[in-house]
């Protein structure tokens, strides 16, 4: 089994991209599903107890930033030591990610708790919805020690070529979250604290499994033990190169998030809150599998780089995007046929019915953001295999910050067409920064070969 994951990683790109995105888009499907039930479940509760977990949203996807920047330069330096055959470079790299990962995590607990009102009050909320914004983020933050190290396991797992174990630990946790949910909300009458609870509650036992995997098990081909551990400041710098970068896009991703709130607020206030966060939670179901596909072209394209192998990367980019493709295109004609159905989920009590046509409209537009997805997202992994992190960080600030935020503000504030500025600007903002990004990656891909002739 062990060897079979090695194996996989070096050999067949198509196969490798194929078994390696399966598990992450099920892993990805069912963490969406969970986040999804979990929006609606506290939708039934009222259109304000929604927006108080949209405006904790952004601030809570900091909080992953940071823990995905470390799995993903995890999983980069790992496949690429492995690509070398350095494989016991590539044993070491996973002891530090997790120390790494466990004293970001306590800054980032202390740094959270003590900002988060004032944050909030940033976004723009008040009243009954910063309290229950408060009340649920404070829960949260408890927990992200936990968070950061099944991150980091993650990581290391993916790095190996194993992408099987992350998805039953995912999807277990996600899953005990489910049913968790209605029991902490409503049975013991807890509210939207219920739900943060129900969250840290899944959190710790996808942890216990991971503990298992990484110190005890005997199936995989990395053997951690920090007994042995030896600090190496090499092996931070390599996990570093894509880590932090990665986290910087991703942090970048939520501050445009933070501000496309701020418009919301500004087009149609706590409903327009509410809006955004039930539709976008419907669009990134949609974007489950290309992030999944993105995860198997980080290990794969960096195991390539290792092994000095250019056209194996550029090989496995191209057939990356045409596998997403195949997925896109379904799911944004099957969101635009069943928008109002889907927007029921948001929309189903009477506290909340008001939202039914709003979130609707939203999806028939943000759907369309679907499509063109693969063509930045996929080329970002392979920045990040490659270990690149710098340029996936400017492509994700193209995207998220320059090109989105500019055109929803052109609509918002100077056309002044409302809320249905807002999900364009996302439309076309996300377009426009794809092909910007996919015609770099093919532009970084013709430089590489350049270097290795040389």
């Amino acid at each position: 089994m062990n060897n079979r994951n090695i194996e996989l990683l070096l050999g067949d790109y198509r196969k490798a991209i194929v078994k390696l995105s399966i598990p992450n888009m099920i892993s990805m499907f069912v963490q969406t599903i969970y986040n999804l039930v979990d929006a609606i479940w506290v939708a039934g509760l009222g259109a304000v107890t929604l927006a108080a977990m949209g405006f904790f949203f952004p601030i809570f996807m900091i909080v992953v930033s940071i823990a995905t920047g470390i799995t993903v330069g995890t999983s980069s330096a790992i496949s690429r030591k492995i690509g070398e055959k350095d494989y016991e470079g590539a044993n070491s790299v996973a002891e530090h990610s997790i120390l790494l990962s466990l004293i970001v995590s306590l800054f980032t607990v202390l740094i959270g708790i003590t900002t988060l009102i004032p944050v909030l009050k940033g976004i723009g909320a008040s009243g009954e919805a910063l309290q229950k914004a408060y009340d649920y983020g404070f829960i949260i933050f408890l927990f992200t020690p936990f968070l950061m190290f099944n991150n980091t396991a993650v990581g290391i797992l993916r790095g190996e070529g194993d992408s099987k174990r992350p998805m039953y630990a995912v999807t277990f946790s996600s899953i005990l979250n489910i049913f968790l949910d209605p029991i902490f909300i409503y049975t013991f009458k807890l509210g939207i604290k219920g739900a943060a609870w129900a969250t840290g509650i899944s959190i710790i036992s996808a942890t216990v499994i991971f503990i298992y995997y990484l110190f005890f098990s005997d199936k995989t081909f990395l053997k951690v033990s920090l007994k042995k551990f030896r600090y190496n400041g090499k092996y931070l710098r390599d996990i570093s190169i894509v880590g932090f970068p990665t986290a910087l896009a991703q942090i970048a991703m939520s501050i445009a998030i933070y501000v496309l709130n701020r418009f919301a607020v500004k087009a149609g206030g706590d409903v327009g809150v509410a809006t955004f966060t039930g539709a976008w939670r419907i669009i990134n179901l949609g974007t489950l599998t290309i992030i999944g596909i993105s995860s198997a072209v980080t290990p794969v394209t960096g195991a390539a780089y290792g092994a000095r192998n250019v056209k194996r990367i550029e090989d496995a980019l191209n057939y990356a995007i045409k596998f997403a493709e195949l997925f896109s295109l379904p799911i944004m004609l099957g969101i635009f046929i069943f928008s109002k159905q889907l927007a029921f989920l948001f929309a189903y009590s009477k506290a909340s019915s008001q939202l039914l046509e709003n979130i609707s409209q939203a999806l028939k537009i943000l759907c369309l953001f679907l499509p063109g997805t693969p063509l930045g997202m996929l080329t970002s992994g392979m920045f990040q295999g490659i270990g690149q992190g710098f340029k996936s960080l400017v492509a994700t600030i193209l995207r998220t910050i320059i090109f989105q935020l500019f055109w929803t503000w052109l609509f918002v504030d100077v056309i002044k067409i409302g809320l249905v500025g807002v999900w364009w600007g996302i439309v076309i903002g996300n377009a426009s920064a794809s092909l910007v990004t996919y015609t770099w990656g093919k532009l970084s891909i013709q430089k590489l070969y350049e270097e290795f002739q040389e």
